[in-house]
C-alpha cells in the first residue's frame, strides 16, 4: 500500500482516486471546491483540508488541475508539506514552454516534478485504461513505471524532454477535435443527401482513415512534394461538391478548408498537390 495524494478531484481526478482506493492505497485528496471531495471521503479517502497537509508524508503527489496557473499556485501551496523524496506527477493539460520552465525551476530546487498528461476519460481513470504520457529521464521513468502503469492501460515514456508530453497531449486533442468536426461534416453530407447517419458511418468500417495518418503527416511536414498526385484544383472541386451535398446542413471543418484552398489557389498553387493548402 502506498500513501498517495491527489489534488484536483474533478471528473478525471475523482476517477483516479476511485481506482487507487480499490487497489488498497491510502489516498489523501484536495480540491479548491471542498465539497467535491465528499464522495471520495465516503469511499475511504481522507481530506486534510489544504494542499500542504494533503501532500504531507505522501510518496506520490498527483496533480489533475485546470492548467498552468493552477498548477503553479497549488505546487507553491503544497511544498511546505512535501517530503524531500516525494514525486510530484502532473497530469494536467498545460502549455509546453511553461511545462519546460516549471520542470527546470522545480528540479533546480530539488523537487521531483514530472509531466504525465493523459488521454483518458473519467471511466478510463476508474478502470486503469487509456493512455498516459511521461516526460522523464530513464532513471525517473524506471522508478515511476510500476506506479503509473497501474493507473492506466498504456504508459508511453517519451524521453527526457519536459515539454514533449505536453505537446503530444495538445496534438492528440487537436486531432480529436478535427476528427469530431470532420465527422460532423460527413454526417452533414449524408443528411443533405438523404442518407441516415448510421449508413454514412458504415464507410469507416472499411475505409480505415487512421491508417493513413502517418503518411499524411509526413507529406504535410515535407511541404511541396513536386509532382502532384491529387491536384489542388481537383481537390477544391471535391470540396465544393461536399459543401453542395451538405446543402443547408451546418458544416464545421469544410468552410475553413475551402477558405485555405482558395488562398492557395490565389497564390497560383492550383497545379500543385492538394496539400499546398496547408502551407
Amino acid at each position: 500500500m502506498t500513501d498517495i495524494a491527489l489534488l484536483g478531484t474533478g471528473l478525471l481526478g475523482a476517477g483516479f482516486v476511485e481506482n487507487l482506493l480499490t487497489k488498497g492505497h491510502s489516498v489523501r485528496v484536495w480540491n479548491r471546491t471542498a465539497s467535491k471531495t465528499g464522495p471520495l471521503v465516503e469511499r475511504g479517502a481522507t481530506a486534510p483540508g489544504d494542499p500542504a497537509a494533503t501532500a504531507a508524508g505522501c510518496s506520490h503527489v498527483h496533480l489533475v488541475l485546470s492548467e498552468d496557473t493552477a498548477v503553479d499556485e497549488v505546487i507553491a501551496t503544497l511544498r511546505p508539506g512535501l517530503a524531500p523524496d516525494a514525486w510530484v506527477i502532473d497530469h494536467s493539460t498545460n502549455a509546453p514552454p511553461k511545462v519546460a520552465a516549471r520542470y527546470a525551476s522545480l528540479r533546480g530546487e530539488g523537487v521531483r516534478y514530472v509531466p504525465a498528461p493523459v488521454f483518458m476519460s473519467p471511466q478510463n481513470a476508474r478502470d486503469a485504461s487509456g493512455l498516459m504520457l511521461l516526460s522523464a529521464n530513464d532513471d525517473d521513468a524506471a522508478a515511476l513505471t510500476e506506479h503509473l502503469t497501474a493507473m492506466t492501460g498504456k504508459l508511453m515514456h517519451v524521453g527526457d524532454h519536459p515539454e514533449l508530453a505536453a505537446a503530444y497531449k495538445l496534438a492528440g486533442n487537436s486531432v480529436y477535435f478535427a476528427m469530431t468536426a470532420a465527422l460532423n461534416d460527413v454526417l452533414a453530407i449524408g443528411r443533405g443527401s438523404g442518407i441516415e447517419p448510421g449508413k454514412m458511418l458504415e464507410l469507416f468500417d472499411v475505409f480505415k482513415v487512421g491508417h493513413a495518418m502517418p503518411i499524411i503527416g509526413k507529406h504535410v511536414a515535407a511541404g511541396d512534394r513536386g509532382r502532384a498526385s491529387f491536384e489542388l484544383t481537383m481537390a477544391r472541386k471535391d470540396a465544393r461538391l461536399m459543401q453542395d451535398a451538405a446543402g443547408s446542413e451546418p458544416t464545421i471543418g469544410l468552410p475553413a478548408i475551402i477558405a485555405a484552398m482558395d488562398r492557395a489557389l490565389e497564390r497560383g498553387d492550383g497545379h500543385k498537390d492538394f496539400i499546398a493548402f496547408t502551407q
